[in-house]
Order: C-alpha cells, then structure tokens, then sequence
C-alpha cells in the first residue's frame, strides 16, 4: 500500500468528526495491524483476555477501511458488528467467515464465572488461532481496499 496521495482513494474525503472517516482505508488497515502486534505481545505476556480483544479491534479497525471504499450498512458501527456480520456474509470468503466466527466465539469467562485453568500447550494453539483469524480479517479488508486503488 503506497503513502503516495494518503487518503486518496477514489471518493474518500477525511471527516475528523466522522467514526469512520477520521481515518483513509489505508490508515485504518495500519491501525488494524497496529493493534494486532499489540495482541501478539499481550499472548506473549501470557494476557489472553488483552490478546483476544486486541485481536477482534485489529480486525474491526481493517474492516472500517474495507467499510469506506464498500459501504455495507449490514456490517453496524462496531467492529464486533462488523466482525459478526462477516461471519455470515455469503459473498465472503468461506475462510474470512471461519475467522470472524473464531474472533466472536465466547472464550473467556465473564465476571463471576469459575474461572478455566489453561495448559500451556492447548493456550498457545489457542492463541495462534485467535490471532491467525486477525490476520486472515485484515488480509480480506486489505484486498478490498487495494483493489480501490488507482
């Protein structure tokens, strides 16, 4: 994705006051990867609940720039909206749906709830899921953006 004529994209016009158009397509793919790298060391520090939120914002927030250049009202204004919507999209790839699935599967336990022992060996394949699905998302959202390129 080129800097060149950043926020250009054919009919984007940056609104600061807008939830989605304070950022171009290829900024809100960059703030998805910046927020899966951030889901990457928070599994590393052994943090699941951080890993997985941060995973599920990585690929809502690539999603918001696929949302700008293929506006879909389907997808909400939330990224779990958006990442829920996926899952059941048809003309998505059957893949992108198995990864919004696994980033809206119910994981972790909620406050109050007896709290799940994670082996070691069964969490990191856990985890490296959870964070293959973010980046399958982000993946999709970058080739619909790209294709929007000049």
């Amino acid at each position: 994705m080129s800097d060149e004529g950043e926020g250009e994209q054919r009919g984007f016009v940056r609104d600061a006051g807008h939830w989605l158009f304070k950022l171009s397509p290829a900024e809100w793919i960059r703030a998805g990867l910046a927020d899966l790298e951030r889901a990457e060391r928070a599994y590393a520090a052994r943090n699941a609940r951080a890993g997985l939120a941060g995973a599920r914002r990585a690929a809502g927030m690539a999603l918001n720039g696929a949302l700008i250049v293929e506006p879909n009202d389907a997808w909400g204004r939330s990224y779990v909206d958006h990442l829920a919507a996926l899952a059941r999209d048809p003309r998505a790839p059957e893949r992108v749906r198995e990864a919004c699935r696994e980033l809206t599967a119910p994981t972790l336990p909620g406050p109050g709830s007896l709290v799940a022992l994670r082996l070691s060996k069964d969490s990191s394949k856990a985890d490296e899921r959870v964070l293959e699905a973010a980046r399958d998302v982000i993946a999709h959202a970058y080739a619909i953006v790209r294709r929007q390129e000049p």
